[in-house]
């Protein structure tokens, strides 16, 4: 049993190593790559995609409703809270949360770096590298595994990421309408959370609720991930000649 349990955790030291590898990385290049952290937000839609396909997986049909986000990743078949649970593409499920925090972390130090305007600004990004980071707990330590772990990784993005779209909407450089739409969705998610936590589902269900809450940050870094990339380009412009480089052109020219 204890080898079986390095085996598990070896490649979770691995993953965590190159993360941190990989922030440094982002740090020190974010000025030269301004489109990588947006990329990295857009490719967030890849949660959604998967989500989709893992649950068609289902036998009998996995319900919006009633069944909750973890249930796809989670890794035996039998009754789960009172419901019965099998999700034959766990492995799949489980490697997209860990691919979404991955660049929820890199993405936030990226787009920090290069677009944050403030220090309230670089707390919300802040926040999004850490919620990111309880995503990767999430993909980790699927709910049958380690519950408490589970548990924890979820509440991070709940709280720390939800906060993070209002500190957003109030501090960041953006169109008004966008800035009302991550201040709302930031709102709207917390209640949920309210909600969620006090075993209030509000007729959603308990998988209704919880999308409530996981949903909108999500979908707000897909599109500021948009908006960025976009004001990125406008950003930079033409691409201009420096001299140097006109006249080794030139003299290259007269050479032919």
């Amino acid at each position: 049993m204890q080898l079986a349990g390095n085996v598990i955790k070896q490649p979770r030291r691995q993953v965590l190593t190159v993360l941190v590898k990989r922030c440094r990385w982002a740090q020190q290049h974010s000025e030269h790559y301004p489109k990588l952290g947006p990329i990295l937000y857009v490719t967030s839609i890849q949660y959604f995609a998967v989500q989709l396909f893992a649950a068609l997986q289902w036998r009998p049909p996995y319900s919006l409703s009633r069944d909750t986000i973890s249930d796809l990743g989670n890794t035996a078949c039998g009754t789960w809270n009172a419901r019965y649970v099998c999700s034959p593409s766990h492995n799949v499920m489980n490697a997209s949360l860990v691919v979404l925090g991955i660049t929820m972390t890199l993405g936030s130090v990226l787009v920090s770096r290069y677009f944050a305007n403030g220090r309230a600004s670089k707390a919300g990004f802040a926040a999004m590298t850490i919620s990111g980071l309880g995503v990767i707990m999430v993909g980790f330590f699927p709910e049958n595994s380690v519950s408490a772990l589970h548990g924890l990784g979820a509440a991070i993005p709940f709280v720390l990421g939800n906060a993070s779209l209002i500190i957003l909407a109030l501090s960041l450089k953006m169109p008004a309408l966008l800035r009302l739409y991550f201040f709302l969705s930031g709102v709207i998610a917390l209640l949920g959370l309210v909600a969620y936590a006090s075993s209030h589902d509000l007729g959603l269900g308990e998988g209704g609720i919880e999308r409530v809450v996981a949903y909108p940050q999500t979908v707000c870094l897909i599109v500021i991930g948009f908006y960025l990339a976009a004001r990125s380009s406008a950003r930079q412009g033409p691409r201009t000649i420096s001299p140097g480089r006109a006249a080794r052109g030139h003299d290259a020219r007269r050479h032919d």
